[in-house]
């Protein structure tokens, strides 16, 4: 289930309010054969982080299904930059020696000893959750307030949170993203899709800028998420700030390995020193705002995304 995101901030009694968390969305099942973790794309997990695993498969309860965010904290925020560093990881070895601790926040309930629970109210999915599972790290409950609005928001961005996603309390679980779940941001952001890059300038190495976008069908309204065919990779503008030395270089050596002739964007891109690559990349970008004219302002580069398909990348509007 996925969330809308909003710029609507009254709500009633009927909506909770969760913080919202800058990491990668993860399922988990256990059953008989075992644990899995999976990805939105249905990636196995297990082997990049074989803690939450191992602490799922300790749990007295045999078969379940959950739904969560796996983070990392710096200062007890989630950092997507810090989470970097382990995402990616198989190798045992290299997971093991990664310093990068991770935690899964649970948030939701889509089966229990056998049994469906996506059709029970989001209260009860929750309450059950919170029974089910022994919460040790690196398993957390994701807890939640029952009144939110402007101030709750405020307080969340005072405190560096993402922000706030506010769920009806008596919804069902639905696969598809839903007007039920709502996302509540304290900064703008959200994935595009890398269509080239710059050359670099100075002592700079690997790259100036990269060359971001996001779909949309010929027609000209908001694709449906996953959807193919007729869609158009418009230009967003490009990201040069937020690179460490070894991301410009790893992320030089993919550029390289996806390189094309012709650029991928629908719209001419007058930017000099351009290089086109294939747009299979997805880059999480924060900005302050979009321009009038649908370019990014003061974007910062965060990471690299492997839980979203770039052909599912569409610019985020409020309905």
């Amino acid at each position: 289930m996925l969330a809308t995101l909003t710029d609507r901030r009254a709500f009633d009694d009927r909506w909770i309010f969760e913080r919202k968390l800058d990491g990668v969305r993860v399922l988990a099942v256990r059953d008989a054969d075992g644990v899995r973790l999976l990805s939105r794309t249905g990636r196995r997990l297990e082997h990049t982080y074989p803690e939450v695993a191992a602490a799922l498969a300790a749990q007295d309860v045999a078969e379940f299904a959950v739904d969560g965010e796996v983070v990392a904290l710096r200062d007890g925020r989630t950092d997507f930059a810090l989470l970097q560093q382990r995402m990616g990881l198989t190798d045992p070895r290299a997971v093991a020696a990664s310093p990068v601790a991770v935690h899964y926040y649970l948030f939701d309930l889509l089966a229990l000893a056998g049994r469906d629970t996506t059709g029970l109210p989001l209260r009860d999915r929750k309450a059950l959750l919170r029974e089910a599972v022994s919460f040790r790290p690196p398993l957390r409950f994701t807890p939640h307030r029952n009144h939110g609005g402007p101030e709750l928001l405020a307080e969340a961005c005072a405190r560096g949170w993402e922000g706030l996603i506010a769920k009806r309390a008596d919804s069902p679980y639905q696969q598809r993203r839903s007007g039920n779940w709502l996302k509540l941001k304290c900064a703008a952001g959200q994935e595009f899709v890398v269509g080239g890059f710059t050359d670099p300038a100075g002592a700079r190495f690997g790259f100036g800028a990269l060359l971001l976008g996001t779909y949309e069908p010929a027609g000209g309204a908001a694709a449906p998420e996953g959807g193919s065919g007729g869609r158009l990779l418009r230009y967003a503008g490009k990201v040069g700030t937020g690179f460490s030395e070894p991301v410009l270089r790893s992320l030089r050596a993919e550029l390289d390995r996806l390189a094309r002739a012709r650029s991928p964007f629908a719209d001419r891109v007058r930017e000099r020193g351009a290089h086109w690559a294939e747009p299979e990349l997805v880059a999480e970008v924060a900005f302050t705002e979009w321009t009038r004219d649908g370019m990014l302002r003061h974007p910062r580069y965060l990471g690299l995304r492997d839980d979203k398909p770039a052909a599912a990348v569409v610019r985020e509007r409020p309905p």
